[in-house]
C-alpha cells in the first residue's frame, strides 16, 4: 500500500513497500548476480553460500542490486495505486530495510500540472495571401537546371567564383602548424562562404598548379578559442579545378527530364508545386500563430522536468537520424564546435512550446469532453505505419504492448481534435 503527500507545486512524495518475502527475492537475485566478486577464504569464487558472503560482508553487501530488483514492480505500481500522472524520473530513496520487515521507499515525482484555459474559440490569426513571384519561379527553375548540370574540368583559364577547386592546404599561426588546420585534396567551392572569410577570396584568378600564400585572421567568435582572433598563413597547393555546366531549358531539356513536353507545361509544374509549398508554409505559419495565443490564454505551472524530458526526446531523434547516415553525436558536436549543453539550450524554447501546447490542447479537449474512437484511432495508426514505412502491428508495439500503444494514439488524436476545434473556430485578424 502506498501513501502520497502533496510537498510543493506540482510536486509529490509517494511512500510504498515491500514485504519481508519480496525482498528475499531481492537478496537472491543480488547474490546470484554478484556471487563471483565476492572473495571468500575456503571457497572458490561463486562458490561461497550465501549466508557466509552476509556474514563476512554483511547483509548490505546485496541491498543495492536487490533494491533495484524490487524496484521494478513496486514503484510503477505505486504509482498506478497513487493516481497521479507522474512526469519525471523518481528520486528515490530507502526509508528503512531489513530482511525480516521488508523495505519502504519514498519517491519524489512531479506530476502534469493542472491547466485553466478559455477563451480559445474566436483566437484571430494573420490573414496571408499566397503567390508565386516570376523571382521566386526563375530561382527554382535555376536549382531544376542545376541538378542537370555536366562536372567540366578547366584547363585553359585561372580559377573564378562559383568554381570549385581541389586543393592541399596547412595553416600556420606564429609560424608554427596549429591542430587541424591540414587538408589533403579537400573540395571547395569559391564563393560558398565554407572557409574563414578571405581565404576564398585570394583562390580567385590563380592558375592550376600554383601555390598560393593565403593570409587571413580567425574570427572573433571562433569556435577554437587558440585561434579566434589570431592572423594565420595557409600554404595552398591548387591541384586541379572543374565548374558546373548548366543546361539550356528548352523542350528538349524538358523532355528528356520530365513527364511534359514543352517548357510551359514544366513552368507550370513548378509553379504549382510552389504555390503548394508557400500555402502549407502559410497554414503552419498560422497554426504556429494561433498555438502561442492559446498559450497566452492559459494557466499553468510547467514543471522543469516535463521540459528537460521533451529536450531529451529532440536530441535522441536528431542523434538517431545522423547515425542512421553514419556520423555520432560526439563526432557532430566536435565538428560543429558545440557541446551537449549547446545543443540542450538550442533545444529549449521550442521544447518548452511543445510542451505547453501539448498540455493547453488537453485541457480543451477536458473542457469540450472530446474523445477518440476506435476508428479514428485505427485511423491514425495506419498514417503512422504509412508515414514510416512501416505495418500497424509494428506501430502498435511502440510503448511495449499494443494497449499501452493504443491508448498513447488515442491521446494524440484527441489533442488533434481538439486544435481542429481551435482552428475552425479561428478568425481572420
Amino acid at each position: 500500500m502506498s501513501t502520497v503527500e502533496n510537498i510543493d507545486v506540482n510536486k509529490y512524495k509517494l511512500t510504498f513497500s515491500v514485504d519481508a518475502k519480496r525482498l528475499e527475492e531481492g537478496l537472491a537475485y543480488s547474490y546470484n548476480k554478484n556471487k563471483n566478486y565476492f572473495n571468500v577464504p575456503g571457497f572458490r569464487k561463486g562458490k561461497a553460500p550465501r549466508k557466509i558472503v552476509e556474514a563476512k560482508y554483511g547483509k548490505e553487501i546485496l541491498y543495492d542490486d536487490a533494491v533495484n530488483f524490487v524496484l521494478q514492480d513496486a514503484y510503477p505500481a505505486a504509482v498506478d495505486e497513487s493516481g497521479l500522472e507522474v512526469v519525471s524520473d523518481p528520486n528515490i530513496s530507502v526509508k528503512e530495510i531489513s530482511a525480516e520487515n521488508g523495505a519502504t521507499f519514498e519517491a519524489e515525482v512531479y506530476v502534469k500540472p493542472e491547466v485553466k484555459v478559455s477563451d480559445y474559440k474566436g483566437l484571430t490569426f494573420t490573414k496571408k495571401e499566397s503567390d508565386v513571384t516570376d523571382e521566386e519561379l526563375n530561382d527554382e527553375i535555376k536549382k531544376e537546371l542545376a541538378k542537370h548540370s555536366r562536372t567540366i574540368t578547366i584547363t585553359d583559364r585561372a580559377v573564378q567564383n562559383d568554381d570549385t577547386v581541389c586543393i592541399d592546404f596547412e595553416g600556420f599561426t606564429d609560424g608554427v602548424a596549429f591542430e587541424g588546420g591540414k587538408g589533403t585534396d579537400y573540395q571547395l567551392k569559391l564563393g560558398s562562404g565554407t572557409f574563414i572569410p578571405g581565404f576564398e577570396d585570394q583562390l580567385i584568378g590563380k592558375n592550376i598548379g600554383e601555390d598560393v600564400d593565403v593570409n587571413v585572421t580567425f574570427p572573433e567568435e571562433y569556435h577554437d578559442a587558440n585561434l579566434s582572433g589570431k592572423p594565420a598563413l595557409f600554404k595552398v597547393k591548387i591541384k586541379s579545378a572543374s565548374y558546373e555546366e548548366i543546361p539550356e531549358l528548352n523542350d528538349e531539356f524538358v523532355q528528356d527530364t520530365s513527364e511534359f513536353e514543352s517548357v510551359d507545361e514544366y513552368k507550370n509544374d513548378i509553379k504549382s508545386k510552389l504555390l503548394t509549398n508557400k500555402n502549407n508554409q502559410i497554414e503552419a505559419e498560422k497554426q504556429d500563430e494561433l498555438i502561442e495565443k492559446l498559450i497566452e490564454k492559459a494557466e499553468m505551472i510547467v514543471p522543469q522536468a516535463m521540459i528537460e524530458s521533451e529536450i531529451d526526446n529532440r536530441i535522441t531523434d536528431f542523434k538517431n537520424g545522423i547515425e542512421r547516415q553514419g556520423v555520432s553525436l560526439e563526432t557532430y558536436l566536435k565538428y560543429m564546435g558545440q557541446s551537449m549543453e549547446n545543443m540542450r539550450e538550442a533545444y529549449r524554447i521550442i521544447s518548452e512550446k511543445q510542451v505547453k501546447a501539448r498540455l493547453v490542447l488537453e485541457a480543451v479537449a477536458k473542457n469540450e469532453n472530446i474523445v477518440a474512437n476506435e476508428e479514428e484511432i485505427d485511423a491514425e495508426v495506419g498514417r503512422i505505419a504509412e508515414a514510416y514505412g512501416m505495418d500497424k502491428d509494428r506501430v502498435l508495439s511502440f510503448f511495449g504492448n499494443e494497449s499501452k500503444s493504443k491508448k498513447a494514439i488515442e491521446k494524440d488524436v484527441i489533442v488533434q481534435k481538439a486544435f481542429k476545434l481551435v482552428t475552425d473556430n479561428a478568425v481572420e485578424a
